[in-house]
């Protein structure tokens, strides 16, 4: 049964400030099969992945496999799947819709325009997120505050509406960048190895640069706009 939103906000009351921790034990607990982690395999999902991992060895993660996903995600994903012997359920974008905007308007043109990015992510992660949602209670994810001007206000634990009305799971929300590397480091969780070359947000190859000590993190992420237009629609802005 899908949760209603009384009971989403009067979790989202109860667990607020609670340890990432008896956050995902409570959603484990009332979601069971029927939760499952997201994944780009960013330091921070795969932070999240460990912290459900030792409440329960078999929880789900699923990852959206873009086609256009730097050679260094797969590799971490099948880290994650060795070390926690995990299957990774991936999701891809339907076929024909690739090939139709890539045969009419070419492999880049995600950058001539807001919307026409706003198009290629709808393609290539939207809708096979709505895909990988539709039969789910709840999902989690690596989000966290600090990372974005569209992310300060988003709580441990929402109603998302947008994909039906089920729970969306931020663990992680109130962590610091350190928090989350002192963690990894400490339970040697894979980490990324484009974190280690100056991407501390990692999303496609042709859409995710390295950025300069001090800059924001979301700085590489679509670099061509304004920091307020930096989401793919995988999360709304609130």
């Amino acid at each position: 049964m899908k949760p209603t939103q009384t009971e989403i906000e009067e979790a989202a009351t109860r667990l607020a400030g609670a340890e990432a921790a008896d956050i995902l034990r409570w959603a484990i607990e009332r979601f069971g099969r029927r939760l499952a982690i997201a994944s780009s395999f960013s330091i921070e999902d795969c932070v999240a992945i460990d912290i459900a991992h030792a409440v329960d060895p078999g929880v789900r993660v699923f990852a959206l496999d873009t086609g256009r996903l730097p050679d260094e995600t797969y590799m971490t994903a099948e880290r994650v799947r060795a070390k926690y012997g995990t299957e990774i359920e991936w999701q891809f974008p339907d076929r024909e819709a690739v090939e139709h905007l890539e045969r009419t308007k070419g492999l880049y043109s995600f950058r001539d325009s807001l919307d026409e990015r706003h198009e290629c992510c709808g393609i290539r992660k939207v809708v096979p997120l709505g895909r990988a949602l539709a039969d789910l209670g709840a999902w989690v994810t690596g989000l966290r505050r600090e990372q974005s001007v569209t992310r300060t206000d988003t709580p441990e634990i929402e109603w998302d509406a947008e994909h039906g009305g089920i729970a969306k799971i931020n663990p992680v929300i109130t962590w610091t960048a350190g928090q989350v590397r002192s963690y990894a480091l400490e339970r040697r969780v894979p980490i990324h190895p484009l974190h280690e070359r100056g991407y501390p947000s990692i999303g496609c190859a042709p859409c995710t640069r390295a950025v300069a000590p001090g800059d924001h993190p979301r700085a590489g992420r679509w670099w061509w706009e304004n920091p307020e237009n930096k989401e793919c629609g995988l999360h709304p802005v609130r």
